[in-house]
């Protein structure tokens, strides 16, 4: 047997080693999601519950920074409805940016998609959420998911006053079904007072002839980031994204496939801040954290999920709450990729 021929079996018997190692590794990893039950998020929870450790409570919000950095909830929701809750269920914390993809629903829904996106882009960010970036330069927030991109969205929804925020805390208890939520009046407060860096930011755009309204609109922002909800409030708007936008009852009122896409790959590629495109690779689906501790996430046409542990991380992001969802989505083979 000459060299060549002996480099070409070598070649073949790595080549089927190797793939017989991936069958192997993936048929491990892979389990039935039909099996996830409280007994599974508990076991993941407990797991990663210390996590908080290595984060901080975001305190630039004095009121945030009262939070219990020990509190910690997990919470599913399945296709057929059915919710799984573990942890400090009970526990309200406020929904931050999250919110803005429920802003983002309303504007598009109202003024459509290539009006809404005319006034920013569709760009990821290497950039902090509170960052200016390219508003000095082309005069344009980079996307809706970043605060000045938010509070251009929370702008274009229409109505006098707090119209706009009243649309967005009527979807948001319509996609909940729960009409008890509203916002923290002592967080709406920390934030308006605090607010410079985005006040900045809604002035800057008013200069560049994005906002033409008053400061009334960046208050519906401040409140609309103060809204009080629970991780189970969280998965039921991760379920309703990765569903068409048909509530975990069933209920099909906004159902809309296009909207779905939208808001999930506003998500996947900004929804975790600076942190996106590495939480792509590793969870690898459509996400939206908040700095007061929760992430809802959406897992396409099968469930929902939300996270609450308020230490957060250097990019802003619940600490506990992102491994919590790793291991579940490892578990399960969750990721798009």
């Amino acid at each position: 047997m000459n060299n060549n021929s002996v480099l070409v079996s070598a070649k073949g018997i790595c080549i089927a080693a190797f793939l017989s190692f991936n069958t192997v590794v993936y048929a491990q990893k892979t389990a039935d999601i039909s099996t996830i039950s409280e007994k599974t998020l508990s076991s993941i929870l407990e797991k990663n519950r210390t996590y908080y450790t290595q984060g901080k409570v975001a305190d630039y919000i004095p009121e945030l920074g009262k939070m219990d950095a020990k509190a910690i909830a997990f919470s599913v929701v399945k296709k057929n409805g059915k919710v799984f809750n573990v942890g400090d269920v009970q526990k309200k914390f406020t929904i931050q940016s999250i919110s803005k993809i429920i802003a983002l629903m309303i504007a598009v829904s109202e003024k459509g998609e290539a009006n809404v996106f005319d006034k920013m882009g569709y760009f990821g960010t290497d950039q902090p959420f509170n960052h200016f970036s390219n508003l000095e330069t082309t005069g344009k927030p980079l996307n809706p998911m970043m605060n000045a991109g938010a509070i251009l969205t929370t702008s274009l929804i229409s109505g006098d006053g707090e119209k706009s925020f009243l649309k967005i805390l009527e979807l948001l208890r319509y996609i909940t079904k729960n009409q008890t939520l509203d916002y923290n009046s002592s967080v709406y407060e920390s934030e308006k007072s605090t607010g410079h860096r985005n006040r900045g930011m809604f002035y800057l755009m008013k200069n560049n002839g994005l906002i033409s309204g008053n400061e009334d609109q960046l208050d519906n922002y401040f409140k609309q980031c103060s809204v009080e909800v629970t991780a189970e409030d969280l998965a039921k708007i991760g379920y309703f994204f990765a569903n068409e936008c048909v509530r975990f009852d069933g209920d099909a009122k906004y159902k809309n496939a296009e909207m779905s896409r939208l808001i999930q790959s506003q998500m996947l590629i900004a929804g975790m801040y600076e942190f996106s495109g590495e939480y792509a690779r590793t969870v690898g689906l459509p996400s939206k954290s908040g700095v007061g501790g929760g992430i809802t996430v959406s897992v396409p046409g099968k469930m929902g999920i939300g996270v609450f542990s308020p230490a957060l991380d250097q990019h802003g992001n619940s600490a506990a709450g992102y491994h919590m969802i790793l291991d579940l989505v490892k578990q399960y083979d969750l990721s798009l990729f």
